[in-house]
C-alpha cells in the first residue's frame, strides 16, 4: 500500500509537484456541496470494513502499463496519480490522506477481473480508478457488482450500460459517436463511410450504432473490416479504402496498432489534409500520437469531449500541474482528462455523504458538479455518466488538435439510444 511508488516513472518530484500546485485552484463542487457529518470518527463514515483509518483511506488504481494498451493507459494512470496528490495536498478526504494499490491489467481481460477481485475482496479498497477498454471494463463490472466496489471507468464509450457500480467519466454514444458523425455530413457534407476498427467489443459495438445512424440518414457504408489488437499489417484494407473512394474513413482503432496503421496509411499515399478521403476517428488522442507521430496524423480530425489545447483558465492550470509532474514532453488526452476527474467526483461525493460505504457515495453521486473540471463543467445525471460537449479537433503537425467545432450546450448523456440497442 503506497501513496506513490518508490521508485519507477511515478516517483513523486515533490519540488515540481508543489510548484505545480501553486498554479491550481480548488476543484470547485456545486450541487454536492460538502456535507460533512456532525461524525467523522472511523466507526462512524467507515461501517463495512473498508481499507480506511483514522488517518488514511486507501483506493485502487488499474490500468494496463504494459501490452499494447500501454499506449493509451498510461496517462490514465498519471492523472489519477496527480489528482490524488493534489487532493492530500489540499487536505484529502474527510480528513483522511489517500494512499493507493496500484495494479496492471496488462493488457489482458481475465488478468482486469483478477486485479479487480484482489482490489476489492482483498485489499478492501474503497474506490477503483481503472480500466481502459469496454472488454475491461465488462471483465471487471461483475465482480464490482459482486462485491459492491465503486469503479471510476474514464473512457469513451459505446453506452448500452447503467451499472449502479460504476462512474462514466467519458461519454457514451449519443455525446461522441452520433454527434460526430452529424458534424461530418452537415459540415463536410460526406455522404459514403469506410468503417474500421479494432476486433472487441467497443469498436465493433461503435460502429454498429454507427453504422444504423448513418445508414439513417441516407448515406452508405462502403466497407467496415476489423482487425485484432497487436495487428500491424493494414495494407490491404488501405488498398480496400483506396478501391471505394470513401468520403469518410471511421477509424477505431486502438492501442499499438494505430502507430503502424497512421504510418502505413501515409506510405500508401493517403494524404490526411487533402480530406480526399477525410479521417474521422474516436480513438485516437493526443497519447497515441505520441507514438504514431504527428507528420502521420496530421489532417485527421477526432470526436472528443477534451483536447490538451482546449483555451479555458482550469486547463491551463491542469496541463501546467500535469507538465511540471510529468514532464515537458508529456501529453494529454480526452481519456487522461476524464481519469483525472475520478478521484476528485469521488471525493465530492464521499465528502456530500459523509462517509466512505460505497452504498452512501452511490446514492451521493447524481447530482455532483465539477464547476473547474480541465474541460469545463461536468455534472453527474442520474445514469451515472457525465453532462458534457462534443468537441471536433483537427489534427497538427506537432501532435496537439486545434478545436474546430463544439456543441454550444453540454449534452445530456443517454446510454441507451431509442432505436440503437
Amino acid at each position: 500500500m503506497t501513496d506513490a511508488p518508490a521508485n519507477g516513472p511515478y516517483t513523486l518530484n515533490r519540488r515540481k509537484l508543489l510548484a505545480a500546485m501553486a498554479t491550481i485552484p480548488a476543484l470547485g463542487m456545486l450541487g454536492g456541496s460538502r456535507a460533512f457529518a456532525q461524525d467523522t470518527s472511523t466507526a462512524a463514515v467507515n461501517t463495512t470494513g473498508l481499507a480506511v483509518t483514522d488517518t488514511d483511506v486507501t483506493v485502487g488504481i488499474l490500468h494496463s502499463v504494459t501490452g499494447t494498451m500501454a499506449i493509451s493507459e498510461t496517462g490514465s494512470v498519471q492523472a489519477e496519480i496527480l489528482a490524488i496528490e493534489q487532493i492530500n495536498a489540499a487536505g484529502g478526504v474527510l480528513g483522511r490522506q489517500i494512499k493507493y494499490i496500484q495494479e496492471d491489467g496488462a493488457s489482458d481481460w481475465p488478468t482486469f477481473a483478477e486485479k479487480a477481485k484482489k482490489l476489492l475482496v482483498q485489499d478492501k479498497v474503497a474506490s477503483v480508478m481503472g480500466c481502459w477498454t469496454s472488454a475491461s471494463r465488462k471483465a471487471v463490472l461483475p465482480v464490482f457488482e459482486q462485491y459492491n466496489g465503486m469503479l471510476y471507468y474514464p473512457t469513451f464509450y459505446e453506452g448500452l450500460e447503467e451499472s449502479p457500480n460504476v462512474i462514466y467519466t467519458g461519454q457514451e454514444a449519443t455525446q461522441q459517436i452520433l454527434a460526430g458523425i452529424d458534424w461530418v455530413v452537415d459540415t463536410k457534407g460526406a455522404k459514403s463511410f469506410y468503417l474500421l476498427g479494432s476486433d472487441y467489443i467497443w469498436p465493433r459495438t461503435s460502429n454498429k450504432i454507427a453504422r444504423k445512424h448513418i445508414e439513417m440518414k441516407g448515406l452508405k457504408v462502403v466497407g467496415e473490416e476489423y482487425y485484432p489488437l497487436e495487428h500491424t499489417q493494414f495494407n490491404s484494407v488501405i488498398n480496400k479504402i483506396k478501391l471505394t473512394k470513401p468520403d469518410v474513413i471511421y477509424a477505431i482503432v486502438v492501442g499499438g496498432s494505430n502507430v503502424a496503421f497512421y504510418k502505413q496509411l501515409k506510405a500508401a499515399g493517403i494524404d490526411l489534409t487533402k480530406e480526399a478521403p477525410l479521417l474521422l476517428t474516436i480513438s485516437v488522442t493526443e497519447d497515441e500520437i505520441l507514438g504514431i507521430g504527428g507528420e502521420n496524423m496530421v489532417g485527421a480530425y477526432a470526436a472528443m469531449k477534451y483536447f490538451q489545447s482546449i483555451e479555458n483558465d482550469n486547463n491551463k492550470a491542469f496541463v501546467d500541474a500535469f507538465k511540471a509532474r510529468w514532464g515537458d514532453g508529456i501529453v494529454i488526452g480526452d481519456v487522461t482528462q476524464a481519469a483525472y476527474l475520478g478521484p476528485w467526483l469521488w471525493k465530492a461525493a464521499v465528502e456530500k455523504a459523509g462517509s466512505f460505504d460505497v452504498d452512501k457515495v452511490r446514492e451521493a453521486s447524481p447530482g455532483i458538479e465539477l464547476a473547474t473540471a480541465p474541460e469545463g463543467y461536468v455534472k453527474v445525471h442520474d445514469n451515472h455518466h457525465l453532462w458534457s460537449k462534443l468537441r471536433i479537433g483537427h489534427a497538427r503537425l506537432d501532435g496537439q488538435y486545434d478545436v474546430v467545432y463544439e456543441t454550444a450546450d453540454l449534452m445530456e448523456p443517454d446510454p441507451f439510444p431509442e432505436g440503437y440497442q
